[in-house]
């Protein structure tokens, strides 16, 4: 049963910096993604940013160097490093895996909610003024 466990979130200020993490247990692919989604309040869930088996990013351009996303294979762990946070990070987040799925350094060949088909339960980070 594949299980991701989403920890790490929490409150902070403006300019505050906040690392999520997710453990993974009993998933194993050698061809698949990892992903960090988010959803804001009454906001459809977005990708953030992602990772594919080799360790290759995608979207990571998108948020201007402040959210980094990292593995640690031997932990079964993904990382979301979040920098220079602003009130509209205010989000629940979630990691995310996806079969048949590579990173070119620009973006994933999955990114989209609905080509992930294991979710975690959620971390809620609140960004305030």
């Amino acid at each position: 049963q594949v299980q991701l466990a989403e920890s790490g979130g929490g409150s902070v200020e403006t300019g505050g910096s906040l690392r999520l993490s997710c453990v993974a247990s009993g998933y194993s692919c050698d061809n698949c993604c990892l992903g960090w989604f988010r959803q804001l309040p009454g906001k459809e869930r977005e990708g953030v940013v992602f990772i594919d088996t080799a360790g290759t990013t995608g979207n990571v351009d998108s948020w201007n160097g402040r959210f980094t996303i990292s593995q640690d294979n031997a932990k079964n762990t993904l990382y979301l490093q979040m920098n220079n946070l602003e009130p509209e990070d205010s989000a629940m987040y979630y990691c995310a895996a996806a079969d048949t799925c590579y990173c070119t350094g620009a973006y994933c060949t999955r990114q989209e909610r609905w080509e992930y088909k294991f979710w975690g339960q959620g971390t809620q980070v609140t960004v305030s003024s």
